[in-house]
């Protein structure tokens, strides 16, 4: 009879697979060099995620900001700019900077492989652009305006962080992104 899972486990090992991805990046990660990092085995991280990409999945959803709730409430430009900030600041400097560094390589990854890590990175663009879309909406603009509004400022949102990551340059990229918040959500 197979063990339960101990799931208190496996979210540790969940927050410790994005730390682990953060620094070493994916492009070459494989489960021995991971297992051995967290204090585990690689068929024992099979036992939790079943696979080597279900386990970047399953550790990225874990800490992938819940888009609708976070502009959920936006009901004018001056807050939705504000959240913009925020969300910007978050996955920049804040709390999701680590996942948001492996999110951009799985959107990368995504652009020229399908499977697991490209269904999860389409429904992450998927996600942030009904948020988006929903808010600007609520801020007065048409259904078919909202709609390219928040593909344009979401695809605008992932360039400035791969600008971000690659250059380190915060003061230009923070800048950008002010800008383009600002006029996406002015009328």
């Amino acid at each position: 009879m197979a063990r339960p899972l101990d799931h208190d486990k496996r979210a540790e090992l969940l927050g410790e697979v994005c730390d682990y991805i953060g620094s070493h990046g994916l492009d070459d990660l494989t489960l021995r060099p991971l297992a051995a990092a967290l204090g585990t085995s690689s068929r024992m991280l099979i036992y939790y995620f079943e696979s080597r990409e279900n386990l970047i999945v399953q550790a990225l959803t874990s800490q992938r900001p819940a888009f609708s709730d976070m502009f959920g409430d936006v009901e004018d430009a001056p807050a939705f700019e504000s959240r913009l900030g925020e969300l910007w600041r978050s996955m920049t400097v804040g709390e999701d900077s680590v996942s948001s560094r492996i999110l951009m390589q799985v959107v990368g990854i995504a652009s020229i492989k399908t499977g697991v890590l490209g269904e999860f990175a389409g429904a992450t663009v998927a996600s942030l652009n009904e948020a988006l879309s929903a808010a600007f909406e609520r801020c007065g603009f048409g259904d078919e305006q909202s709609a390219m509004q928040a593909t344009l400022l979401g695809a605008g949102f992932r360039g400035l962080l791969l600008d971000r990551f690659v250059t380190g340059d915060a003061d230009r990229t923070d800048a950008a992104a002010a800008t383009l918040f600002r006029s996406s959500v002015s009328r």
